[in-house]
């Protein structure tokens, strides 16, 4: 049912669950309830970008499977550092490269991190632009 009533009870219950895991999601208590409210609307931003992403990614992993000749894809493991500086962001850069068809992160450990990537095309791209908006959602320009 959508009307007022069970629509305002699913907002309490979301504002009651992101208060109790607060903890978990937020460590560094030392920033204010403001900048957690702009890190939500560039994250917001992000996810429309990153859909956009997944939507010209999945196009380029179909011409690799239709194309008669596979001579562009070339799977292989890409390394590289990341200048991102918190776990969460971390976090947020390796869920965003796993949900793009085409790429997997395999491994992160600290700043390095582990991606296949299917092909070089893809491969050249990372950590790229996707890694400067996630520093831009959390000020780690």
């Amino acid at each position: 049912m959508i009307d007022l009533f069970h629509l305002s009870l699913g907002g309490i219950s979301c504002a009651i669950v992101t208060w109790l895991s607060s903890d978990f999601l937020f460590r560094n208590d030392c920033k204010g309830i403001g900048t957690r409210f702009v890190e939500a609307g560039r994250f917001l931003l992000y996810c429309f970008w990153l859909l956009w992403q997944i939507i010209l990614a999945n196009i380029h992993v179909l011409k690799l499977a239709l194309a008669s000749n596979n001579q562009e894809m070339r799977p292989q493991m890409v390394r590289f550092r990341t200048s991102l500086r918190s776990e969460f962001a971390r976090y947020v850069f390796a869920n965003s490269i796993t949900l793009t068809p085409g790429t997997v992160t395999l491994s992160v450990e600290g700043d390095k991190f582990v991606v296949h990537a299917i092909s070089q095309k893809v491969a050249d791209e990372l950590p790229g632009e996707m890694e400067k908006r996630v520093a831009k959602i959390f000020d780690q320009e």
